[in-house]
């Protein structure tokens, strides 16, 4: 029997996606709907490798799937989708500009903290000190179990 493609195994195969992941894109509407055997096996076509190959990539720098099946409806309607990708990529610099600038903050703070408590005897220290002493029990093995205060 001629195929003219690959089954669903080899595809993932050659890509490296699951064929649970095949059949998710399918669903989605990124792939497009496989051809099927008289037996109902799925046969993908050529273009199916260099397809993946863009989704792979795509997952690998935080595209969303909803995202990925935009930009291929995009492509296959003939039309260019470099201007909608780019919008796309300077959002997602955007947010990653924006969380790092969040983090410095917070490991900024952390480390304001950790020299504030490294100080004996600062009031928080004396606070915690206070608090563990009265406010938890032992378990077992010794490890302090904390008690919620209301």
């Amino acid at each position: 029997m001629a195929r003219d493609g690959l089954l669903i195994g080899e595809v993932a195969a050659r890509s490296g996606v699951s064929r649970k992941a095949l059949r998710l894109y399918e669903k989605a509407g990124i792939l497009p709907p496989a051809r099927r055997t008289r037996s109902g096996y799925r046969v993908y076509g050529p273009d199916t490798l260099a397809l993946l190959g863009f989704v792979t990539q795509a997952r690998r720098l935080g595209f969303r799937l909803e995202e990925i099946k935009r930009i291929v409806v995009l492509k296959r309607s003939g039309r260019t989708p470099c201007k909608h990708v780019l919008g796309l990529v300077q959002l997602k610099l955007n947010n990653i500009d924006q969380a790092l600038t969040d983090l410095a903050e917070v490991r900024g703070q952390l480390r304001g903290l950790l020299r504030y408590v490294a100080v004996a005897q600062t009031p928080f220290c004396r606070y915690l000190s206070l608090y563990r002493t009265s406010n938890h029990r032992e378990g077992k093995g010794g490890e302090p179990e904390w008690k919620t205060t209301r």
